[in-house]
């Protein structure tokens, strides 16, 4: 697509970048890293939280059945992050090369995120149906939107503490989400749309209206400056480096390895624990603090706010302690206060106070490696860029893009399996509440909701030691 024929769609008035300034300000931070991705990622944080159990207690789909679906499944959603990363890189356009694929997906991401709560037939057919749904959300519009999302903290701007902001924000944004998906909707789902189908179209019919508003208005707050400079270099031709080139240049830097098997091992157990939480909840907690072991909406309410009040207080510090101490220290010592935080939940016994006090350290020591992987990781393509003069922003952040988005389909398909051979029983009583469950199941439960995630914590605070990165951008920009 040559570069006159872009101009004229990208100069209209609806597509011009609302972002005129040469530095990152405030109002492109507010809405096109918070506000924007707050609302494109809603249905996201629903689904993390809840998809699995309206799966399991509303449509009362075959546990076999959904582990077959999230495992295939993953084949295509990694498929579909890496041809759109490769895509990404061979964007050539006034907008840039991320944000053409943010305004794609204010259109794609809303239409997607409602499909699977039309369910239309039943039977066969509605299988059929939910398996069409999930992968046009999941190996479709989710990678497309993502992928650009991520891409966006690299090519935002050069300048490292201003990209902290940047990351912090748009992990806020996510974090956001994943708060209204685990603290409101589990209430709306507890006393109002319970096992309604139609209920549940509704809901999810406002947020894919909000989702396509707010991914627009993303796409209105944001500017390419990396790409702006690359694209305007007067003797310089942007090419296209081939996936090949880019795959033997990140294969052959520890630093990439380092944050991708770090970040897999941080997302992957938060999936566990995402996917593990509403049943935890129902069957493990003592929901009687409430007054009735049914209330488990209301626990789950109060394990979600209680996680998100420390997540927000840390915003306001996680960047200056960065830039004070550095990315990579700030985060060992979150990652160790979260072990810590993991096994007073873990040996709470369902008690609430011990599990939500625990939950509230957990969930504040991970804050440090929410707010600054997406930094760390433009760290390492500028190190890349350095070392070996070619950009890996695609690349790296499809891949990026692929462990975040298979994390939970593939370990909401591992919970099921390990479900189905515990025994679970899709028709027990929630007014029984533990009871109505055998203790081998609850066993299970726990370790998915606490000790997973506490293990990983422990392994990523090893390996983020050895992520030295950024003091060597720091050397080589105090040796020009």
């Amino acid at each position: 697509m040559k570069m006159k024929e872009n101009a004229t769609f990208w100069q209209k008035p609806l597509t011009v970048s609302a972002v005129r300034t040469a530095e990152v300000r405030l109002p492109e931070m507010l809405l096109g890293y918070l506000i924007g991705p707050f609302g494109a990622l809603l249905s996201s944080g629903i689904f993390t939280s809840m998809l699995q159990s309206y799966f399991t207690d509303v449509l009362k789909l075959d546990l076999a059945f959904l582990t077959t679906l999230q495992l295939v499944s993953t084949i295509l959603i990694v498929a579909a992050n890496l041809i759109v990363g490769q895509l990404i890189e061979r964007t050539r356009a006034l907008a840039g090369k991320a944000r053409p694929w943010i305004l794609l997906s204010a259109l794609t991401l809303s239409t997607a995120s409602l499909l699977m709560f039309i369910v239309p037939f039943q039977g066969a057919a509605k299988l059929v149906w939910i398996a069409i749904a999930y992968n046009l959300y999941y190996a479709v519009a989710y990678p497309i939107y993502n992928t650009a999302n991520s891409t966006l903290i690299a090519v935002s701007t050069r300048d490292s503490q201003k990209r902290s902001v940047l990351a912090s924000f748009a992990n806020m944004a996510t974090l956001g989400v994943m708060g209204v998906g685990s603290m409101v909707f589990p209430m709306l789902v507890s006393f109002v749309l319970k096992e309604s189908v139609h209920a549940w179209f509704i809901a999810m019919l406002a947020v894919a209206v909000f989702t396509g508003l707010t991914a627009y208005l993303q796409y209105k707050f944001t500017r390419e400056r990396v790409t702006e400079e690359l694209m305007g270099r007067a003797q310089e031709k942007v090419q296209s480096i081939s996936i090949g080139r880019q795959l033997k240049v990140v294969a052959s830097e520890r630093f990439w390895w380092l944050i991708v098997i770090f970040y897999m091992l941080f997302q992957w157990s938060g999936a566990i624990k995402n996917g593990s939480m509403a049943y935890f909840c129902k069957w493990v907690l003592d929901n009687t603090f409430f007054g009735s072991a049914d209330a488990w909406g209301a626990s789950q309410s109060l394990l979600a706010i209680l996680g998100a009040i420390p997540m927000a207080i840390a915003a306001a510090f996680v960047v200056p302690l960065a830039n004070k101490f550095g990315k990579r220290m700030v985060t060992f010592a979150g990652l160790l206060l979260g072990v810590a935080g993991g096994m007073i939940a873990g040996f709470g016994n369902g008690s609430i106070i011990p599990v939500a006090l625990g939950v509230a350290l957990k969930c504040l020591g991970s804050a440090p490696g929410c707010y600054l992987i997406l930094a760390m990781m433009a760290d390492v393509i500028d190190h890349i860029e350095y070392k070996h003069g070619i950009r890996t922003d695609g690349l790296t952040m499809s891949i990026y893009s692929s462990l975040m988005v298979a994390a939970t389909p593939v370990c909401n398909a591992i919970f099921s399996a390990i479900l189905g051979v515990s025994g679970y029983d899709q028709a027990a009583d929630i007014a029984l509440g533990a009871a109505a469950q055998a203790a081998g199941v609850r066993a299970v439960i726990s370790v998915s909701y606490i000790w997973i995630e506490t293990i990983a914590y422990a392994i990523c605070a090893v390996m983020i030691l050895f992520f030295t990165v950024e003091s060597e951008l720091n050397c080589r920009e105090n040796c020009k």
